[in-house]
C-alpha cells in the first residue's frame, strides 16, 4: 500500500509541525513555503548592525514558557535540545527597580502550584492585603476549574484585585498572552493559560511557569531543524514557491503555482488567516467567511543598541507606564548580541516612528539608559487575533482531506507558538490518515 501523499502549504511553525506529525504517522511529505525563511510570523531576520557585523534576530522577540509541552516536545523531535537552545528562568515578573512578582531562588524547584504561591506570598512592594487578594482570587479560579462564562473578560474574572495587582501583574500577563488588555480579552483563555502556566505539568525538566528566553534565533528553534529532519528522511521542502491555487482533483487536491501543478491523497494549509480565506473560499465559503472576519491585533518589537559593558539588572524586565511592556536583554541570551535590546509592545497602535521614539524615552526614564541606537523597529500588523469573549474560531477540518493549522485554528491556546505547534500536529495527524 502506497503511503498517504500529503502537501502542506506554509512553512510557519504549524506548517513545520503538521509536517513532522504527517511524516510520522507515515506519509510522504512535501513542504511549500513562499519565502527563503522557515518560521512564518516567528522567524528569523538579519537586521544590519553599526559594526557591520552581522545580526541574525527576529521579527518579534519570543518567549516560551515550561507548560508549552507541544512545543517542546516538537524540537525534541526534530534534533534541539531545549535545556540548551532556551534559557529557563524561574516566574518574574520584576521591574527595574526590583519590585515586582518573581518565584524566590528558594521556592525555584518546588512543584507547581507551590512555586506560584510563593511568588505570591513574596511579591515586594505589595502589602500583605494585596498578596492575599492574590492568593484568594487564585484558589478561586482553581475551585471552579479554571472555568467561566463565555462572555467574561479577564477583568470580570479578576473582579476583587487590588489595582496594583491588575496594573503590575493581571494586565503585562493578559496583554503578553492575549495581546488585549484585560478589559477586552476572553476571561476563558486566560484562566487556561494560567491553569497550565501556574498548576498544569510542565515539558520534562521544566517548571510550568517557567519563562523560556531563546538562544538562538526562532527558525533556528525548531523550522529549520524540522527542514532537515524531513530531508533526512526522503520528505520534499521547496523553500521560494508560491501555490497559487488548490482545486479538488479525483479524490484528492491539485496544487497550482509559478507554472507547475501537483496532485495530493490531502493538504494541510498552514498560511496565515487572511492568506488561508482567500485561497480555501471556493472550496468552503463558510469556513473561509468565519476566517476572514477574524480580527487582528499587532506587536511591535523595538531593536535597540546599548552599552555592552552595561547589561540589564536581568534577561527579561517589566516595564511600567509606556508602550513597551517588557525588555529583554539579547546579551544574557547570546555572546554574539551583547548590548541589543528588544522592547516588547504588545496590541501595539500608531506610527512605527512614533512607537520607537516613545520607547526610547521610557527606556531612558525606567531603565537609566541614554543614548541608545535604534537598530530596527518590526511592527507586525497581523500578529494574533483578537481573543476575545466567545469568539469562534474555525475548524482545522475544512473539507475531506484538506486540513488548515495555524494559531487561528479552533483550540485551547491563544495566538502564541504553542497554539500553532498544537493546531499542526493535529492537521498533520488527521492527513497521514488521509481524512
Amino acid at each position: 500500500m502506497n503511503p498517504v501523499n500529503v502537501a502542506i502549504v506554509g512553512g510557519g511553525w504549524a506548517g513545520c509541525a503538521a509536517a513532522v506529525a504527517a511524516a510520522q504517522g507515515g506519509a510522504r511529505v512535501t513542504l511549500f513555503e513562499i519565502t527563503h525563511t522557515l518560521g512564518g510570523r516567528a522567524r528569523r531576520l538579519d537586521i544590519a548592525h553599526p559594526d557591520s557585523e552581522p545580526l541574525w534576530l527576529d521579527n518579534g522577540q519570543h518567549i516560551l514558557i515550561g507548560a508549552y509541552t507541544a512545543t517542546l516536545a516538537f524540537m525534541r523531535n526534530v534534533g534541539v535540545d531545549p535545556h540548551e537552545a532556551l534559557l529557563a528562568t524561574p516566574l518574574s515578573l520584576r521591574f527595574a527597580d526590583g519590585l515586582g512578582l518573581a518565584v524566590p531562588p528558594w521556592a525555584a524547584r518546588w512543584p507547581a502550584p507551590l512555586d506560584a504561591l510563593a511568588a505570591m506570598l513574596g511579591a515586594r512592594g505589595w502589602r500583605s492585603a494585596e498578596r492575599i487578594a492574590l492568593l484568594r482570587v487564585s484558589l478561586r479560579w482553581r475551585a471552579r476549574g479554571f472555568a467561566c462564562g463565555p462572555a467574561d473578560t479577564v477583568a470580570s474574572v479578576c473582579a476583587g484585585l487590588p489595582p496594583r495587582v491588575m496594573d503590575e501583574l493581571i494586565e503585562p500577563l493578559c496583554v503578553s498572552a492575549l495581546n488585549l488588555p484585560a478589559a477586552q480579552a476572553s476571561g476563558a483563555v486566560f484562566l487556561r493559560v494560567l491553569r497550565d502556566a501556574l498548576f498544569g505539568q510542565g515539558a520534562p525538566g521544566f517548571a510550568p511557569s517557567a519563562l523560556l528566553l531563546p538562544r538562538h534565533d526562532l527558525s533556528a528553534l525548531g523550522p529549520d531543524p524540522a527542514a532537515h529532519w524531513l530531508r533526512e528522511r526522503g520528505h520534499t521542502v521547496h523553500l521560494g514557491r508560491r501555490i497559487e491555487r488548490i482545486d479538488a482533483d479525483d479524490g484528492g487536491w491539485r496544487l497550482s503555482g509559478e507554472g507547475q501543478a501537483e496532485r495530493f491523497d490531502c493538504v494541510v494549509w498552514a498560511t496565515h488567516a487572511s492568506a488561508a480565506a482567500h485561497a480555501l473560499s471556493d472550496i468552503a465559503p463558510t469556513w473561509a467567511s468565519a476566517t476572514a472576519a477574524l480580527g487582528h491585533t499587532a506587536i511591535t518589537t523595538v531593536y535597540a543598541l546599548g552599552p555592552r559593558h552595561q547589561p540589564l539588572a536581568a534577561p527579561m524586565l517589566a516595564l511600567r507606564s509606556g508602550p513597551a511592556q517588557f525588555v529583554f536583554d539579547r546579551g544574557q541570551l547570546r555572546a554574539a548580541d551583547a548590548g541589543v535590546l528588544a522592547f516588547v509592545l504588545s496590541h501595539s497602535g500608531g506610527e512605527r516612528e512614533d512607537l520607537q521614539a516613545a520607547t526610547l524615552e521610557q527606556a531612558r526614564e525606567q531603565l537609566g539608559l541614554v543614548g541608545l541606537i535604534p537598530l530596527r523597529t518590526i511592527t507586525e500588523r497581523r500578529a494574533t487575533f483578537a481573543c476575545t469573549p466567545g469568539l469562534v474560531r474555525p475548524s482545522g477540518a475544512v473539507a475531506p482531506g484538506l486540513w488548515a493549522a495555524g494559531d487561528f485554528v479552533d483550540g485551547p491556546y491563544p495566538a502564541t507558538i504553542e497554539g500553532a505547534v498544537r493546531s499542526g500536529q493535529a492537521a498533520g495527524r488527521g492527513a497521514a490518515l488521509g481524512r
